[in-house]
């Protein structure tokens, strides 16, 4: 038997498959992350701008600035969702290319318990051998 494990080429080429797949999902989530740490300082500004109004022009400034922040975190809203679902689509990904690599895994691990178990053989075929040629050596000096 081959001592190497013949699908080690393939084994190589599931993990980059999955190393890439795992950048990519880093990368989702980061972006997700970091749209929601946006929409907590957006949501945190909304709540410090001023309430009370000293006239029409601090009223409209009020609104305005409401109406703008509101929209900033619908967009932020929105733009969370599309992050979520590629963060999703990218954690499919990796599990789909983990799940080919785990399969080569077993095998390869499979190999080298057989491997191992075949060096165990023939390393006790070899002692074996060399004690019953001493004990023929050692019956047959004994009758001289």
């Amino acid at each position: 038997m081959k001592r190497d494990f013949a699908l080690a080429g393939l084994l190589r080429l599931r993990h980059l498959q999955q190393d890439a797949a795992a950048g990519e999902l880093a990368a989702a989530n980061a972006l997700l992350n970091s749209n929601e740490a946006r929409r907590a300082e957006a949501s945190a500004a909304l709540t410090v701008l001023p309430s009370e109004a000293t006239g029409t022009a601090s009223l409209a400034a009020i609104a305005a600035g409401r109406t703008s922040a509101q929209s900033m975190l619908a967009d932020l809203d929105a733009l969370g969702r599309e992050y979520r679902q590629t963060a999703e689509t990218a954690h499919a990904a990796f599990t789909a290319k983990r799940a080919e690599s785990v399969g080569l895994e077993k095998l390869e691990g499979r190999h080298g318990l057989f491997v191992a178990a075949e060096d165990l053989r023939a390393e006790q075929t070899a002692l074996d051998e060399i004690a019953s040629t001493g004990w023929h050596r050692r019956k047959a000096g004994g009758t001289r």
